[in-house]
């Protein structure tokens, strides 16, 4: 009788545990959900943030609202969103910069494991990092600036700050091509950008959608760019990798993430949401205009992605920072 009760209560145990597994796919969401955009408004983290979030309004029938909570180069809007319950109902827009470089150059540390502390839901996109030159340089090609760069020049180049991605990449152009050149900090990628066109600087290491404006209107020239290939708005600038280094690939990354433990339904679905948002061909056409590159990943293969920038990242910003 005993044994017959046991197998009885494993049975509905299994049915329970099954049809509770089912029911948070189907039922959610049954409220807003917020996304927390942990940059301030205007940037490639809000944008993309906002773009999904209208087309996710549309198709799950909740509002998905957009909460901007900058400050500590996305620490604090990150260390939010890994402090809430794993239901579906708080995510944020992580990325490189909150979840990889903040977390090594900060000094007291980070609140939060980029990797342990969140469920990395989809990939959302990013733009390449752009060298360019403002319009008063004579350099029309990477071998015009190191030609100067290795002979009797230091050249001067702007970042949109001390630890960020254009600057670490900055950085390792430096090193590995030897030449002498002189980063110069500045608060954000617009101030960089505003004096690289009025010839304050001669050249940056920048976001591209900061540059694609400029770009688009000629009053910039590009040198070369850390995408895997060409931009197919921009085919006619090369990458650093068809121009001999392929270690500069990278990208300024962002993408959809939950607190650790996110039911493996919801994460399926938004996932699966999220890629069908971002090949639409309204989006996909704006997305391309401004260089950012949005391959297709799913939740595992993403999951794997925020490992391998983890482990390539962490040390260079922690030597980039002097920790």
């Amino acid at each position: 009788m005993r044994r017959a009760l046991l197998r009885l209560s494993v049975a509905l145990l299994g049915v329970h545990l099954a049809t509770g597994a089912k029911a948070v796919g189907t039922d959610w969401p049954q409220r807003p959900v917020r996304i927390v955009a942990p940059f301030a408004p205007g940037g490639s983290a809000d944008t993309l943030g906002r773009l999904v979030a209208r087309d996710l309004t549309d198709a799950l029938g909740q509002p998905f609202v957009v909460d901007n909570r900058p400050g500590a180069g996305g620490l604090i809007g990150a260390a939010q969103v890994a402090r809430a319950p794993a239901d579906g109902y708080t995510l944020v827009i992580s990325g490189i910069a909150s979840h990889v470089i903040a977390p090594a150059t900060n000094v007291g540390g980070a609140e939060f494991d980029g990797l342990r502390d969140f469920t990395h839901i989809a990939y959302l996109g990013g733009p390449p990092i752009l060298f360019a030159v403002g319009p008063q340089s004579t350099a029309r090609s990477l071998a015009d600036v190191l030609a100067r760069a290795k002979g009797s020049e230091t050249v001067s180049y702007a970042t949109p700050g001390a630890g960020t991605h254009g600057a670490l990449i900055g950085d390792m152009f430096t090193r590995l091509t030897g030449a002498s050149m002189e980063p110069i900090p500045y608060r954000g990628g617009g101030n960089s950008m505003s004096d690289l066109l009025g010839g304050s600087v001669e050249a940056a290491f920048i976001a591209f959608t900061s540059a694609a404006e400029p770009l688009r209107d000629r009053r910039l020239r590009a040198i070369a760019v850390s995408s895997a290939e060409r931009l197919p708005a921009f085919p006619n600038l090369p990458t650093f990798r068809e121009l001999g280094y392929p270690t500069l690939t990278a990208t300024t990354w962002f993408g959809l993430a939950g607190p650790a433990n996110l039911p493996e339904p919801i994460v399926e679905r938004m996932n699966a949401e999220v890629r069908r948002i971002l090949a639409k061909p309204d989006i996909r056409a704006r997305l391309d205009a401004d260089g950012i590159v949005s391959p297709a990943l799913t939740a595992p293969e993403f999951k794997h992605f925020v490992e391998e920038e983890v482990t390539r990242w962490t040390p260079l910003a922690r030597a980039s920072a002097g920790r």
